[in-house]
């Protein structure tokens, strides 16, 4: 796994020929809306790109993890497909329901029963390169929903074009972010991690419970303020010294929620001295958002190894799809 994290700016590069060559079609006028289906390592690239451009995005877009499209999909509707495997079954059930809804589809996958029902239906599709773990191709996956909906005129094309310079970025801060990732990971290392970060951010934060979870085995949660100020603030109320607390950071925080953080992380620090934030690095958001999660996927290789675990190993899944398949 770690040699797959390590050529992740490599994949972003690759991710972006890949963009450049395919044959999805671009449109005159934008969809009504926008629905991303996808779960787990297939999914996660949807949601980081739904908050990213949210500001700037013309129409809503929304992220589906589950087996059926929200009614209002429709003629109107543009539906991307995202599984990298194409046997994913909650996604194709969605592929099946928006079939009938008569939505724009376009698929991202590798292979499968998903390039195989685009193909018979004459879907506009993207093929990523395949034989490897979900998890490991967000780039692939995250760049061809920029390309897409750039193409679709959902978003502009800066987003995509700030891709390569996020690759570099990564390059440039090897030692930097490879420092930051094992800080991390002695951090949670024999602990329950707690990741924090605002609400606009919330993908990358599932992106690092994803990770400790997969790579490192590791039970942990996360949450978002302000709404975490609303209610799970209230819970620190005692000794908690088996929690390690992460906080990502960016450099454009609004300036009340600067005062929030601040206030909580001394609230925090009266249960649990592990307490540690993470800043972002990059010249804008697209370049601070993959800094964060490679530094993420490197931490969670760390604590693998330091716990001594298989990081690729995801038996529990295979035999949850085993006990499935006998329905």
């Amino acid at each position: 796994m770690m040699a797959l994290v390590e050529a992740f700016p490599d994949q972003l590069i690759k991710a972006l020929e890949i963009a450049a060559s395919s044959a999805v079609k671009e449109s005159i006028n934008p969809p009504r809306n926008v629905l991303i289906s996808g779960l787990g390592g297939s999914g996660i690239g949807g949601t980081i790109v739904a908050e990213m451009t949210s500001r700037d995005s013309v129409c809503p877009v929304m992220v589906n993890k589950d087996y059926f499209a929200p009614s209002f999909v429709d003629q109107n509707s543009l539906v991307l497909i995202c599984s990298y495997s194409g046997n994913t079954e909650e996604t194709l059930n969605v592929l099946q329901e928006v079939l009938s809804k008569k939505a724009e589809i376009v698929v991202i996958t590798s292979g499968g029963k998903a390039l195989d029902l685009a193909t018979r239906n004459h879907l506009e599709h993207v093929i990523i390169p395949g034989g490897m773990p979900p998890r490991s191709c967000l780039g692939y996956a995250m760049v061809q929903v920029l390309n897409i909906l750039s193409k679709k005129k959902v978003i502009s094309r800066s987003y995509l074009e700030k891709v390569n310079g996020a690759a570099q970025l990564l390059k440039d801060k090897k030692e930097n972010i490879i420092s930051k990732a094992q800080s991390m990971a002695a951090l949670v290392f024999g602990k329950k991690a707690v990741i924090y970060s605002l609400g606009a951010t919330e993908g990358v934060s599932i992106r690092l419970r994803q990770q400790l979870n997969e790579n490192g085995k590791l039970l942990c949660w996360h949450h978002v303020l302000p709404e975490m100020n609303h209610n799970e603030l209230v819970a620190w109320t005692e000794s908690e010294p088996g929690l390690a607390v992460i906080i990502l950071r960016y450099a454009n925080e609004y300036f009340r929620n600067l005062k929030r953080l601040d206030v909580c992380e001394n609230v925090f620090r009266k249960y649990t001295p592990h307490i540690q934030s993470f800043w972002a690095e990059g010249n804008n958001e697209v370049e601070e958002i993959f800094y964060q999660i490679h530094v993420s996927d490197w931490a969670s290789c760390f604590l693998a190894k330091a716990k001594n675990v298989d990081a690729s190993d995801i038996s529990i899944i295979n035999y949850l799809k085993d006990e499935l398949a006998k329905i």
